[in-house]
């Protein structure tokens, strides 16, 4: 195995997912096919997320905004923690969700902003101060 993409891979792991509290989805692939399990983390991790053609925050807002849409909630409290884990800002993680509104309707904004909010909660970042323009 090249040893260069285990190491990349370890590390944007290690960036992004760092501190998250419940069964990621490597552990969950491992324990029913380890070696598959390596090669989408390899793929997945190494390979998509370690890209720097745009930036790690970038990248993590995109995420958080079509999971959003697609409703995908396990998924999304994975990578709204990679978002603040990678220096995202928690407004600028709800302004992507207030965004998603227009896609995919208010339930799934509701639905995104409970999950920020139990993730900020669990990080001792929560309560925010209201936001006014």
């Amino acid at each position: 195995m090249d040893e260069d993409l285990k190491t990349k891979t370890a590390k944007t792991a290690k960036l992004y997912f760092d501190g998250y509290p419940n069964e990621r989805p490597f552990d969950l692939w491992r324990s029913f096919d380890k070696n598959l399990a390596k090669d989408l983390s390899l793929f997945i991790t190494g390979q998509i997320y370690a890209r720097e053609r745009i930036p790690h925050p970038t990248r993590q807002l995109v995420s958080v905004g079509a999971l959003t849409v697609l409703e995908r909630t396990d998924e999304l409290k994975l990578h709204i923690y990679g978002a603040l884990n990678v220096g995202c800002n928690p407004r600028d993680v709800a302004e992507v969700i207030f965004q998603c509104g227009i896609y995919g309707g208010m339930p799934v904004v509701n639905r995104a902003l409970k999950i920020l909010r139990e993730v900020l909660q669990e990080r001792s970042q929560w309560p925010l101060e209201a936001m006014e323009d």
